[in-house]
């Protein structure tokens, strides 16, 4: 089978093409032939170990997949041979297969397209477990969104509007905001042409927001915070901007708020029931239609890296994804 391996840490074009052995499924996991790959901003940082997690070289980035069940292993019950997956794996999602744990796999019906399923646990989980779990988001309050139109932050605009918040979406172009409106935002704020403290100030009527999903980090956070009613909750998501915000911490003291750590890996780890409850619920959404991934484009797998590239670049609104079973 062909994989993508990182074999030395850098940037997307130090990743190499390989040839591998076909996987076999031991006992108790499962092969999955890989029809698509979620190509997520965590990878990035992960080959250039700059993520919170650290593998050990060489390795397989891609944590999660959708494909076809290629191989039981002894032991596993409720799976076949022929049956349509989504996968999360950690790592090893860049490639034609790759091994599973049977407690990690969703059925995906034969009317549901492969891409359109790919990363809806990981994507709309975190916004999911963030919104729900770690915000209390509740109907007839405010979201402001950062990095609205990228994977999570659009499933965080889609999720917020099931919830029956306001959604404002914050983004860096009138393309990307176009895609924002079009899945249910409320608002729109250009965070690069516009003032985001004023337009939220005017949205809000001088309230402030009730809940931030912050997935971008970087001079945002602040801003955000600052905009921040009283009681509100500040969810930090990731620092898709590359830079860690410092936070005076006068600011939660002064709001009554709360910045509220999400890592939805963790979680997973930590309170597995739970998370396998919350999956569920993320795909009785989908199924029901109240949820709707965009894609915004797909790659072979020899030009992984050129879709992370387009991740860093900030040129993505949706998720992209890699098509090796194609």
């Amino acid at each position: 089978m062909k994989a993508v391996v990182c074999k030395s840490w850098g940037p997307p074009e130090s990743l190499v093409i390989e040839d591998r052995p076909p996987l076999e499924a031991g006992p108790g996991k499962v092969v999955v032939s890989v029809k698509t790959a979620s190509v997520k901003f965590s990878d990035t940082l992960l080959i250039q170990n700059k993520y919170q997690t650290k593998p050990e070289l060489p390795f397989i980035p891609g944590g999660e997949v959708t494909g076809v069940v290629k191989s039981v292993g002894a032991g596993v019950e409720g799976w076949k041979v022929g049956d349509r997956v989504s996968a999360q794996t950690t790592y090893g999602g860049y490639a034609e297969e790759v091994i599973a744990d049977p407690d990690r796999l969703s059925a995906i019906p034969e009317s549901v397209d492969f891409a359109e399923a790919t990363g809806l646990s990981s994507s709309y989980g975190t916004s999911y477990y963030a919104l729900v779990d770690r915000g209390q988001l509740r109907a007839g309050e405010t979201l402001l969104v950062l990095g609205a139109a990228g994977g999570v932050g659009l499933a965080a605009v889609e999720i917020g509007k099931v919830l029956g918040a306001k959604v404002i979406a914050c983004a860096s172009s009138e393309e990307k905001l176009a895609v924002c409106r079009a899945r249910g935002a409320d608002e729109t704020i250009n965070y690069v042409s516009e003032d985001m403290r004023a337009r939220v100030k005017s949205i809000t009527k001088g309230k402030g927001v009730d809940v931030v999903y912050d997935p971008v980090g970087g001079p945002y956070s602040e801003l955000a915070l600052r905009d921040m009613a009283w009681g509100g909750r500040h969810l930090v998501i990731g620092f898709t901007a590359g830079e860690i915000p410092k936070i005076p911490l006068n600011l939660p003291l002064v709001k009554g708020c709360s910045i509220v750590g999400v890592w939805i890996g963790a979680f997973a780890k930590h309170d597995p029931a739970r998370h396998r409850a919350n999956t569920k619920e993320v795909w009785k959404l989908f199924a029901e239609g109240k949820i709707k991934p965009h894609v915004h484009a797909s790659f072979p797998l020899e030009k992984a890296a050129d879709a992370l590239n387009a991740l860093t670049g900030r040129k993505v609104a949706g998720k992209v994804v890699l098509t090796p079973g194609v």
